[in-house]
This record gives structure tokens, C-alpha cells and sequence, in this order.
């Protein structure tokens, strides 16, 4: 059984059974099943069927998102989002189902074309941290463009997935479509990864487990989709409006209480700015409101877990100097807003994704040396370039070793567009107008036209 806490209070909320390989072998069968009708059912029909899963979706907006504050801390208006998120991404996937063309393309001889088939089944192995909007980047795509999904949710979060299973089954979809397998990674998710029936698989979370799913999955020449870890910077040039940048700086790193794998957790300023931005990014992050995260004032909830919070309580110690904001104390998961100054360029602080409401503060000199120390990580997922400068934006974005960039914000997902990073960051992208590709198949097909 598998034992869901509230990170809030650290009292149970629920328990729920761990599938087993055998659970998964099952499961399987049925979606494979289930799965050939679905291809073969009008596009319209499927489109139809998304559209009301949205639907359904939307009327439960509320339930979904208090599910989300009680089994992962997160702010009443983030989970209200989360939820939101889900019911957009079904929708944009179902506009996708009736324009997933092939193409003719011009031969000699005769007529060629390309049809997009579905892969089969899809197992997606969800993360703790966005366990809904992320569990539905490629669900909704995966459903919509022909095939079975089999999800597994993170062991602290299943509660959000478990429901969803339930509503699609309310708006309509076939028995065994969409199935949610609650279970360990070593379990669950290494029987998913190994099931011969499994023609892809999508997995967020560590790059140290994103290896090792890769390797496993080369075995059986499987698909894989990887959206990996960060350590995302965010470059304050001098000639920025330094009020908006600092007042815009906390929550790009202390939203979901810095467990964002695209947490601008490297603030990179040139050093003519250095002193006065510290001094405006002070009280912003000294009155950042930490607390209980059902109550609508609050801007950051607790971590996920214990094991977390030891993480993240290891990169800070008491000789680093810093930004402190202010925390619960007593039970929960509670780690106080923090930005470590005077440190090393290549500190394990500034280098390595903590996961946590944690950032660095390093000074650069000129544009050569901000793009420097943006590259100096094995990462690459995402980013910001703070500047008045639009050419000097266009340098920096196109020198960034990163999958997603932003000038003058922080925005680094909208369900329209690509997603996905360089180096350790990951493979392939997710969301925008390709998502439905990823989970075909390309057929090429030759028609002599020769007497």
C-alpha cells in the first residue's frame, strides 16, 4: 500500500494499493484492446469524446485542485491552475485529432503519400511536483492521436490521477483507455518500461532515473520521451528595469516551493547592478507569505516530503551567507524562501538542481561572461534574459544553451508551444501543434501510376 501524506500537516490522508508487474501485465491487455477501437473509431468521434473528458474535467475543477493541496501542498490558486490546465490540454489535443495529416509528395512514376498511425500504448510516468497539468501533456496528446494510455502517477501523488481515470471513464471513454497504475519506480514504473507492450514511454522527473529508463528501453529499440532536471538562469543585465526584474525574481524560483525543474534558481547580474538589485530583491523575498496552502494568501506551501526537505536543508549551511524569508515551524514540510550570496560560480548550490525555494545570486561583468556562467551546468531546460536591449536579447537567446527562454518574464510552458530541453535536461519535446506527432507512427505509401 502505498501511503499518501499531507505535506502541510504530515498526517495521513489515504492509502492506496501498489500495482504490481502482474497488475501492469493486465492492464496492458485490456488497453491494447481497448486501444484498436479507439484507432479505428471516426476522428471526430475521438474529438467528440476529448471535448466532453474537458468538459467533465471543468466541473470538478474545485475537487481536483483541493485533492492537489491535500496530497502535494500546493497553494489553493496554483492547484485551481493545475486543474484548469488539464481541461486546455484536452481540449487543444482534440482540435488536433481531425488536422493530424500525412502528405503527398511529389515522385515520379506514381503517387506517394504518408498516414500518421498511432504507436499503441503509451506508458507515462508522471512526477510529484505538477502531478496533474504534466500527467496530461502526454495523455491528452497520446489519446488524441489514436492510442492507449497507461499512467503512472508518483507514489506521493495519486489521488489527482486516480480521478481524472474515474471522470474519463464518466465523459464517455472506452473501458481501458486510460488506466492509472498508483505504484513504486522500481515496480510499477520498471514493469512499464519492460513491458514488451508498451510502444513509448514518457517520463518527468531526475536525470539520474531518466538514464537508466533510456537504457532500458534501448533494449527494446523503445520510444522515450525525457523531460529531465534544471538549473535554470535568469540574466539581469544593468540596462534592465531592475524594479520589475526583482520584483518578478522570487516567484520565478519559489513557485510550487522551488520544485519546478524550470525554477530560475541561477539569478545572474552584471555587476554594475549587483548591490542595488540585492537591495530591491531583499524585501520581496522577505515578505513572500509561506504557509497554509489552502488559504487563498498563500503565495508558497511546504515541500513534498520529508526526504525532500532533508535534500534541500543540505545545500544550505550556516556559513552561507543570504536572503532568509520566514517559515511555519512545528509540523509540515517547511523551508523558508532563501537566496545564497558570496558564493563559488561552481559551488554544488549553484551547479546542481536542489529542488527547492533556493537560488543563487552571481555577479558577471559582460555579455561574454553571462552566457559563460548561463552554460556552466549540465543543463539546459529553461531561462530569462532581462534587458532593454533587443538585439542584445536576440544575442543572448540564440547563445543559451536551453530548450525554452524568455525576455523580460519567466514564462517558460504554455500548452501551445514546445517544451522540452538540451544536454541532461531531456529528449524530444512535449506540447505546441506537434505534440500529436510524437505518438505516431509515420507510413510511407507508393501508388504506381504507370500503365
Amino acid at each position: 500500500m502505498l501511503q499518501v501524506l499531507n505535506p502541510a500537516t504530515e498526517e495521513l490522508v489515504a492509502t492506496v494499493p501498489a500495482a504490481t508487474p502482474a497488475d501492469v501485465d493486465a492492464a496492458v491487455a485490456r488497453a491494447a484492446a481497448a486501444q484498436r477501437g479507439w484507432a479505428a473509431a471516426a476522428p471526430a468521434d475521438r474529438a467528440r469524446l476529448l471535448r466532453r473528458f474537458a468538459v467533465v474535467v471543468d466541473e470538478h475543477i474545485e475537487e481536483l485542485a483541493r485533492l492537489e493541496v491535500t496530497e502535494a501542498g500546493h497553494t489553493i490558486g496554483n492547484a485551481r491552475w493545475e486543474a484548469g490546465n488539464v481541461r486546455d490540454l484536452l481540449d487543444y489535443a482534440a482540435g488536433g485529432v481531425e488536422r493530424l495529416n500525412g502528405r503527398q509528395i511529389p515522385v515520379a512514376g506514381g503517387l506517394d503519400i504518408t498516414i500518421l498511425e498511432p504507436l499503441g500504448v503509451v506508458g507515462v510516468i508522471a512526477p510529484w511536483n505538477f502531478p496533474m497539468p504534466i500527467a496530461a501533456w502526454a495523455t491528452a496528446p497520446a489519446l488524441a492521436a489514436g492510442n492507449a494510455v497507461l499512467l503512472k502517477p508518483a507514489e506521493t501523488t495519486p489521488l489527482t490521477a486516480l480521478r481524472l481515470a474515474e471522470l474519463a471513464l464518466r465523459a464517455g471513454l472506452p473501458e481501458g483507455l486510460f488506466q492509472v497504475l498508483p505504484g513504486t519506480g522500481p515496480v510499477a514504473g520498471n514493469a512499464l518500461v519492460e513491458h514488451p507492450g508498451i510502444a513509448k514511454i514518457v517520463f518527468t522527473g531526475s536525470t539520474r532515473v531518466g538514464r537508466s529508463i533510456m537504457a532500458k528501453c534501448a533494449d527494446q529499440v523503445k520510444r522515450v520521451t525525457l523531460e529531465l532536471g534544471g538549473k535554470s538562469p535568469n540574466i539581469v543585465f544593468a540596462d534592465a528595469d531592475l524594479e520589475a526584474a526583482a520584483a518578478a525574481a522570487p516567484m520565478s524560483f519559489l513557485d510550487n516551493s522551488g520544485q519546478d525543474c524550470c525554477a530560475r534558481t541561477r539569478v545572474l547580474v552584471q555587476r554594475s547592478a549587483y548591490d542595488r538589485f540585492l537591495e530591491l530583491l531583499t524585501p520581496a523575498i522577505e515578505e513572500i507569505v509561506v504557509g497554509d496552502p489552502a488559504d487563498e494568501r498563500t503565495q508558497m506551501g511546504p515541500l513534498i516530503s520529508r526526504a525532500q526537505l532533508d535534500r534541500v536543508r543540505s545545500y544550505v549551511t550556516d556559513d552561507l551567507a543570504g536572503i532568509r524569508g520566514k517559515a511555519p515551524e512545528g509540523p509540515g514540510f517547511w523551508f523558508p524562501p532563501t537566496v545564497l550570496t558570496d558564493v563559488p560560480e561552481d559551488a554544488p548550490c549553484a551547479v546542481e538542481e536542489i529542488f527547492g525555494p533556493v537560488a543563487v545570486v552571481l555577479p558577471f561583468e559582460d555579455e561574454a561572461d553571462a552566457i559563460r556562467l548561463a552554460n556552466a551546468t549540465e543543463y539546459g531546460l529553461s531561462g530569462s534574459i532581462w534587458t532593454r536591449d533587443v538585439g542584445r536579447a536576440l544575442r543572448a537567446s540564440r547563445a543559451v544553451r536551453a530548450g525554452n527562454l524568455s525576455v523580460n518574464s519567466h514564462s517558460s510552458v504554455r500548452y501551445w508551444t514546445p517544451f522540452g530541453g538540451y544536454r541532461q535536461s531531456g529528449l524530444g519535446r512535449e506540447l505546441g501543434p506537434d505534440a500529436l506527432t510524437a505518438f505516431t507512427e509515420t507510413k510511407n505509401v507508393f501508388i504506381s501510376t504507370e500503365a
